[in-house]
């Protein structure tokens, strides 16, 4: 392990006291990781407030120091080696409030959390999102959808930080740029911070019927039981790519502790003591026979993080 900075350890101990954030040392990666899989980081820290993340990485950038920001961690892959640096974790930044037909929500918010808030508020719209692992800041980053609703749906607009620039701003509407499985962030080196939700008056009881309906066909259907980072590879256009997997005979096919679900081909899972080279070497195998097979080439959803690059 790395030690701390002096001048970063300083910092964090005055926020401590300050009640702006917390933070752990040599910080076990896999209970970070819905994967469960991943060695330990030189530090984690947890911001209480969208102002202290904004400052965090600021000070990561000063001092050179290699950083990299996640929600629940419900879409990533940590390597086996760890961390080389600080792990700015959102979780506790979970502020939401209602102004009419508008949630203004914290990027660490998590979407089955802002789901039910928005049902119990009679507000539609965001019923899909119930059930999805992940918090809004990743949510938006990745465009996440399920059952015909998606984030570029709803969201109104964004505010976010650049680090290079030590600016915040907004993009609005269509400035976020959503597509398929993505967004404006994963090109821009800009850090989501807070976003607004435009819903639509809803019947509580209708929506919650709504939600309870997805949630069950979430239990049927995906492999809920075993850790994993969701589904695995991206819906490739004219494809079904779980279908194509399952045709391809690789249900069930394991290295390691990594394997394709039995449930759904779409998801690889970690059905005990997986490590990281497991997992990459189990989605390099699948991309080549689909690829061989078909013709095309899938592309992956899961965001791995190596042991020591910059990540912003």
């Amino acid at each position: 392990m790395h030690a701390i900075p002096e001048r970063l350890r300083q910092y964090l101990n005055t926020a401590v006291k300050e009640g702006r954030l917390t933070y752990q040392t040599e910080a076990s990666l896999a209970a970070l990781s819905s994967f469960r899989v991943g060695g330990k980081a030189d530090c984690a820290v947890f911001p209480k407030t969208v102002d202290e993340l904004a400052a965090l990485v600021a000070l990561c950038r000063t001092a050179s120091l290699p950083y990299v920001l996640i929600g629940n961690g419900s879409n990533v892959l940590f390597d086996d080696k760890g961390y080389r640096g600080v792990v700015i974790v959102t979780t506790a930044l979970t502020s939401c409030h209602r102004e009419g037909n508008l949630l203004h929500c914290d990027c660490g918010a998590s979407l089955t959390h802002l789901s039910m808030v928005a049902a119990k508020a009679g507000l539609g719209g965001f019923a899909f999102a119930y059930g999805i692992p992940g918090t809004l800041g990743g949510a938006v980053f990745m465009n996440a959808g399920a059952y015909g609703g998606e984030m570029k749906d709803i969201v109104r607009e964004v505010l976010w930080y650049d680090p290079e620039t030590d600016e915040l701003g907004r993009y609005i509407g269509e400035e976020n740029h959503f597509g398929y499985r993505e967004s404006v962030y994963q090109h821009e080196h800009k850090l989501i911070l807070s976003a607004v939700l435009a819903l639509s008056p809803a019947d509580p009881a209708a929506v919650l019927a709504d939600m309870e309906e997805y949630m069950k066909r979430r239990r049927e259907k995906q492999p809920l039981e075993f850790p994993s980072a969701g589904s695995t590879f991206k819906r490739y256009p004219g494809y079904y790519t779980g279908k194509l997997i399952e045709e391809a005979g690789l249900k069930g096919h394991a290295i390691g502790g990594a394997a394709v679900s039995t449930k759904h081909a779409g998801f690889v899972i970690n059905t005990g003591g997986a490590t990281s080279a497991d997992v990459l070497a189990l989605i390099s195998h699948i991309k080549a026979v689909i690829k061989e097979r078909n013709g095309i080439e899938i592309s992956c959803e899961v965001r791995y993080i190596p042991s020591s690059d910059m990540v912003d």
